[in-house]
């Protein structure tokens, strides 16, 4: 790969899927192209059903990029949680209920019908979920959880409840040949403010050895290859940095305390307003140099400042060059994992 092509895998951009937003998609689709973006998310809400989303996908896909004798396609992901977090519904796609009733069910339950809703997927040129939801809402806090319980997003009120439900979500996905994405580490389950909507959310609560972290380490044993860091600061963990942009967080308690060796991707470094202090080239360099893999922006208007700025830092800093390429070959084996990698005829 060029040094371009391997910057451009680093980053996962937002690509409108909602009535009316053809012109916008054209356009953003070619600014990617235009610099090398391996990975999208589809942002909805749309209701048009499957066949229209794989219409998508199959425009998403011409970002594929030539690499030696090889094509490397691009992973195509969505939010599909359930309940009032299902960016993609109508013909061809489950009306999933919300998590919180998801773990009403028995887990091999959930298994079947997770498997059933990741073929939907699969089918509609989708091989990332980012998803399960993995933080713990305490029944104490309730829907008082801005990010997580005001919309039942957890699969419990307990370490135990939620580590059973994800793994099971998490092998049913794999069943039908579909990525899952741990989040929000290191957890969003004890804090009252959303980081998408509010500055400096703080959690007080979780640290290196909290029971909540047992969720990811049963989620990584059943097979999630991406693991999603959140935009709160974590006072028990490292209280001078944002989760995101902490090698406390990603370095210490994700691969060193857990054994994480799979892909790191960010909450959004977009439009979340936990991160609108930094200019937006700052918060990819910044992830990075924190231990992070995939820089996720909903808003791909800031793709050529991000991409310019690893480029232009990683000529002279050979740690952040280093980074890249490993970051890179972590991206690229979950992307084999998904069969994104073809051989040329």
């Amino acid at each position: 790969m060029t040094p371009a092509q391997k910057v451009g895998q680093l980053f996962v951009a937002g690509v409108r899927v909602r009535p009316g937003s053809e012109g916008a998609m054209a356009a953003s689709l070619a600014a990617l192209g235009n610099h090398h973006v391996g990975s999208v998310i589809l942002m909805g809400p749309s209701g048009a059903g499957a066949s229209a989303i794989k219409a998508v996908t199959e425009r998403v896909g011409l970002l594929g990029q030539a690499v030696g004798e090889s094509r490397v396609a691009p992973l195509v992901s969505t939010d599909q949680e359930g309940g009032q977090v299902q960016p993609l519904r109508g013909p061809g796609f489950t009306d999933i209920p919300p998590a919180l009733a998801q773990g009403g069910w028995s887990e091999q339950q959930l298994r079947q019908r997770a498997a059933q809703w990741a073929a939907e997927l699969h089918g509609a040129g989708i091989n990332l979920d980012l998803a399960p939801v993995a933080d713990v809402v305490s029944s104490d806090m309730g829907r008082a959880n801005g990010p997580i319980g005001r919309y039942d997003r957890q699969f419990g009120h307990t370490a135990e409840a939620v580590s059973g439900h994800s793994a099971a979500f998490i092998k049913g996905f794999r069943q039908a040949g579909v990525l899952t994405t741990l989040k929000h580490f290191p957890g969003l389950g004890s804090v009252r403010g959303n980081t998408d909507t509010t500055v400096q959310v703080t959690d007080t609560v979780v640290g290196r050895d909290s029971r909540d972290l047992t969720v990811y380490r049963e989620g990584m044993a059943a097979g999630a290859r991406f693991v999603m860091v959140s935009l709160a600061t974590y006072t028990r963990i490292d209280p001078a940095r944002q989760a995101v942009f902490s090698p406390i967080v990603i370095e210490g308690a994700l691969r060193k305390d857990l054994g994480f060796d799979g892909v790191v991707i960010s909450d959004d470094l977009g439009n979340a307003a936990a991160v609108q202090s930094m200019p937006p080239a700052q918060r990819a360099l910044a992830f990075l140099r924190a231990g992070g893999d995939l820089v996720l922006t909903v808003n791909a208007d800031h793709i050529p400042a991000m991409t310019a700025a690893v480029l232009n830092a990683e000529r002279d800093q050979s740690a952040l060059r280093a980074h890249v390429e490993a970051s890179v070959r972590r991206i690229l084996a979950a992307k084999e994992a998904a069969g994104l990698i073809h051989c040329a005829d």
